[in-house]
């Protein structure tokens, strides 16, 4: 399976498993100029949460979590800004949250970053 293939069937396995949780998925695949965001939730407190999604198969390359690099997480921010301005949450309460699929077993980590 392709990278870009892979990285879909990561994202849709992450919405499921967030929607089972009761998370309200918002948008997938948001892109903008300055970067992309995989998923756009809103958790069962209202938060809306900025999804990134790292899927792999084993760990040839480094466990999944390395490949959020700094200018990774900074592409991460400036699709957020964009996806506030756009519609307009500038006074919600947001989050950055990491979910890394590897070998099919999902691990959720809330507050990955922060926008400083």
């Amino acid at each position: 399976m392709n990278n870009r293939k892979s990285g879909l069937v990561g994202e849709a396995q992450a919405a499921q498993w967030l929607s089972e949780r009761g998370y309200e998925i918002l948008e997938r695949n948001f892109t903008c100029r300055g970067g992309e965001l995989d998923l756009v939730a809103r958790d069962p407190d209202g938060m809306l949460v900025f999804v990134e999604v790292k899927a792999r198969e084993n760990t040839r390359f480094g466990d999944p979590i390395e490949a959020i690099t700094p200018a990774k997480v900074r592409s991460i921010l400036t699709a957020a800004r964009v996806y506030c301005m756009q519609h307009r949450c500038f006074s919600a309460p947001i989050r950055f949250d990491v979910i890394v699929i590897l070998r099919g077993k999902i691990r959720h980590i809330p507050n990955a970053f922060e926008s400083n």
